[in-house]
Parts: C-alpha cells; sequence; structure tokens
C-alpha cells in the first residue's frame, strides 16, 4: 500500500502549508506566524488583540472601521461623529521592479544582476551580491575568511574545495583517500599519485627506523637517542602503545617503551618503590634481570656506630628512608608509635620524654593532663586521686625538677603540654587560679605581682581597685 502523507492546513493568507512550529490560530483557522497580522494596517496582532472576519484577520481599530457602527455616538469618542471606513489603509499589492541585467562581465557572475557598493562581496577580482555569495556546491553563506577560489571560475567553501581540487594521498583529508572518492572528485589540475609501502623501500644497515629497517622520510620522522623512527612503528616494545616525545623512555637495549614497561624492565625494584611505601615491586624481573644487585630491605643488617643509628633498631638510615624527630634519624619502617605501632609522619609524631616516639593519642594517656576539661568530654575524666591538682605532688612525673621548670610544681615542662604567662612557663595541668583553682587560659589569665596566674574575678579582688564605683557594680562600695 504507497504512503500517503498527511495533508497540513492551509494559511488563508498566503496559501502555504502551516505546521505546528509556526502556527497561530484565529477563528479557527491556522495561520503562520509571519502571516499573523492586520491585512489593512500590517500591525503585527497576538490572541488579545486579533478579530477575524471571512477569512481576514484584523487589529480591533481596523475591524471597527471597516465593520462596526458609524454615526453619533461612535468612533473616536461620544459625541463624536466618525465615518471612517479605514479606505485609506487599503493598499494594492505591487509588483516588485526587476532589477536589469548587466552586460557581460560587468554584473554578479551568478545571477547577472548589476552590483552596489552596498551589497558587494569581492572574490576573484569580481564582485558577487551578498545573497549570491555562497558556496556553488553546498550553497553554504561564505565570507571572507571563509572562501575558495577555485580553477573554474567559481567559489567554493573549504570543505567542498578540498575533495574537488585538494592534493590527495597518506595524510591528507581524514586519511588515505580512496579509489572511488579519487576518481569522483579528482580534477585535472590534482596531481596524481599512487600507494607507496615505505617498509619495501630498505635503508643500508644502520641508517634506516630501528624497527622495520626502511627508510625514513621527513614528513614521517620522529627522532629517539638521535635516530629516526616511522611515526607507525614509534610504539612500546613490550605493550606496542603508541609513544610521543613525552611518554617514550629509551631503554638501554637501545629500544623505546612506555614510562610503565620501562619502570617494570628497567627501573628500581624493592621495599619502598613501585605501588606504594611498604610495596616489595618484583613485577617484570626476568632471569636476565634477576642478576641485578638490590638494596636488602632488611636495614637492621647494616649497624651504625653507637648513637647515630636509628634509635629503635640501631641500623643505619640512608636518605632514601629517613625519618627525622627531635634531632634523631629515623627508618621509614621504625618511625611508628612505640604503644599502638601506628605508623607516623612530621605531623602526628609526638616526641615523648622517654626519647621514644609516640601518636597523639597514645601522648596524651602517657603524658597529658588529667582532670576537668581534660579528655574527650568536659566532665571529670580523672580516674584516681592522686592525678587532681590537689595532690600534685603524688604524681610519678617523667623528668627531673629544674630552676626553669613549673613555677607550681618545679618538673620540667615539655611543648606538648606548655603553657605561657608572661614570666614562665607552666603545665597545662598546673595553669590554674591560685585562689579558686579555676583552670586558666589566654582569654581569662591575669599575672599578679607575686609572680603568681589568677583569674579576672580574684585578680580584682586581692589586686584591683576598692570604693565606691568599684566591685560588683557601679555605685557600690566593696572592701572585699
Amino acid at each position: 500500500m504507497p504512503f500517503v502523507p498527511v495533508e497540513t492546513p492551509k494559511c488563508p493568507a498566503c496559501g502555504k502549508s502551516v505546521y505546528a512550529a509556526e502556527e497561530r490560530v484565529a477563528g479557527g483557522y491556522k495561520f503562520h506566524k509571519t502571516c499573523f497580522k492586520c491585512s489593512m494596517c500590517n500591525k503585527a496582532l497576538d490572541s488579545t488583540n486579533c478579530t477575524e472576519h471571512e477569512k481576514e484577520l484584523f487589529c480591533k481599530n481596523c475591524h471597527g472601521r471597516k465593520y462596526g457602527p458609524k454615526g453619533y455616538g461612535f468612533g473616536g469618542g461620544a459625541g463624536c461623529l466618525s465615518m471612517d471606513t479605514g479606505s485609506h489603509l487599503n493598499r494594492e499589492f505591487v509588483q516588485p521592479k526587476i532589477p536589469p541585467k548587466a552586460p557581460d562581465g560587468e554584473g554578479c557572475p551568478r545571477c547577472g544582476i548589476y552590483v552596489y557598493a552596498a551589497e558587494q562581496m569581492l572574490a576573484r577580482g569580481k564582485g558577487y551580491h551578498r545573497r549570491c555569495f555562497k558556496c556553488v556546491q553546498c550553497n553554504k553563506t561564505l565570507d571572507s575568511t571563509l572562501h575558495c577560489d577555485g580553477p573554474d571560475k567559481d567559489i567554493y567553501c573549504r570543505g567542498c574545495y578540498a575533495p574537488k581540487f585538494g592534493t590527495r594521498g597518506y595524510g591528507q583529508l581524514n586519511g588515505l583517500m580512496s579509489d572511488i572518492k579519487d576518481c569522483e572528485w579528482q580534477s585535472d589540475l590534482a596531481p596524481k599519485t599512487a600507494a607507496i609501502n615505505v617498509d619495501q623501500i630498505q635503508a643500508p644497515l644502520g641508517e634506516g627506523c630501528p624497527r622495520c629497517g626502511g627508510v625514513v622520510f621527513a614528513a614521517e620522522q620522529v627522532l629517539s637517542k638521535g635516530r629516526p623512527w616511522h611515526r607507525k612503528c614509534f610504539k612500546c616494545r613490550d605493550c606496542t602503545k603508541t609513544l610521543d616525545s613525552i611518554i617514550a623512555c629509551d631503554g638501554p637495549d637501545n629500544d623505546v617503551y612506555c614510562k610503565t614497561c620501562y619502570g617494570k624492565k628497567w627501573g628500581p625494584h624493592g621495599y619502598g618503590f613501585a605501588c606504594g611505601y611498604g610495596f616489595l615491586q618484583t613485577d617484570g624481573v626476568s632471569d636476565d634481570v634477576s642478576q641485578r644487585p638490590f638494596v636488602c630491605p632488611d636495614t637492621t643488617s647494616i649497624k651504625a656506630p653507637e648513637g647515630e643509628g636509628c634509635p629503635r633498631c640501631g641500623g643505619a638510615v640512608f636518605a632514601a628512608e629517613l625519618q627525622l624527630s627531635k634531632g634523631k634519624m629515623w627508618h621509614r619502617q621504625c618511625f611508628s608509635c612505640a604503644k599502638c605501632h601506628r605508623p607516623l609522619d612530621s605531623v602526628l609524631a609526638c616526641d615523648g620524654p622517654d626519647d621514644n616516639i609516640y601518636c597523639k593519642l597514645c601522648y596524651a594517656k602517657l603524658f597529658g593532663p588529667k582532670g576537668v576539661g581534660y579528655g574527650h568530654t568536659p566532665a571529670l575524666v580523672s580516674t584516681s586521686y592522686e592525678y587532681t591538682p590537689s595532690s600534685w605532688g603524688q604524681l610519678n612525673r617523667c623528668g627531673g625538677q629544674s630552676e626553669d621548670g613549673c613555677p607550681r610544681c618545679g618538673y620540667i615542662v615539655f611543648a606538648a603540654e606548655s603553657m605561657k604567662s608572661k614570666n614562665s612557663i607552666w603545665h597545662k595541668l598546673c595553669f590554674y587560679c591560685s585562689d579558686c583553682r579555676k583552670y586558666l587560659d589566654s582569654t581569662n589569665l591575669n599575672d599578679g605581682p607575686d609572680g603568681n596566674i589568677y583569674c579576672r574575678s580574684c585578680y580584682g579582688k586581692n589586686y584591683g581597685p576598692k570604693g565606691v564605683g568599684y566591685g560588683i557594680g557601679a555605685g557600690t562600695l566593696t572592701m572585699a
């Protein structure tokens, strides 16, 4: 059964088909968007001011002029006599004047009509109309940057010019042009070429491509280690991945590899290399490579002089695995917490008073302050009486007493628990008010003239001004 297309409605104004994307409906008829205007004054209409009369569209004013009532009380306003029928708006269709043809060789090469300066587009020394300045093949509109002058004295876009008059052969257009397309588009001006297999042109020994031995011409030359390669031969020897000057690696066997294959075959192997920290990489080790010497991963087998090696194992520490802490050198695998054995770095490591290293959590449990306000919550986390500030002297502190120690207990203050006042350094646990024993910080600290520290309230009671206007509030007399 033959296919019968659906009949589209016709526009009453122009008689052409109206499609859904451009239709405007009035009085049950469908109009083009460009035809939806007043038939008398040509005013563009919409659904609010449109009036249809016998397949003709009018604005409200023109419809009133032509079909509305006339006489006293109608028209422009009450009391105004209007007899306007809109006859002055009826315009007869005037046929457009066809411009005259120009003499041969003087007009537009496409249509032959005179070309004026306001619409002139130049190509091959001739002036085209702007509407005629198109590709002769695909009818694409051109400008001065896109047009190409063909040898047949016509103009083309670049896409049409190249298949018809461009060069042929490997590397042109999107690859090797097929014979069918060559026969279809080849012009008499294009050079005739033949396919050449460069692999069959062998070069003298040691002068050609290292992979195939063929002669390398300049158009396909890629250099590596001073030797020319064919572009299609410049691939990794192991995985055949196509290479460029960034990812190519020259191997000691005078061949080329990608970075991954080069690392597997010729890169370092052993502890600390390849997939990550602590990983022993042995991928790619073959019989001819396995005899190469490797660094022994057992660092404790190379002992260092007393006091110069790793503090944990005593082995010599080399630069590739060096970790510094308090001026001492540690192996990377030994640089872990002494209690929970968690691997550390320069951010997590804490130097303990016993010349060992700890993570922050273990350091706080072993050497951190105890009592109210410390721990995971602001509650009292002390589990035995000896950690309370009132019985500080019973604590078993690491390190001895010193003249430069904490002014309250006399013991040495380490960096992890130091609190600074104006003249002294205190333990965090000892940093409380001397009167009310309230713990202090940098926002409520007051240094007393007796060398002690106080909160603001106690400082005001002991050393603040006395009398009317001071104390608890304005106008209050306090002698506390």
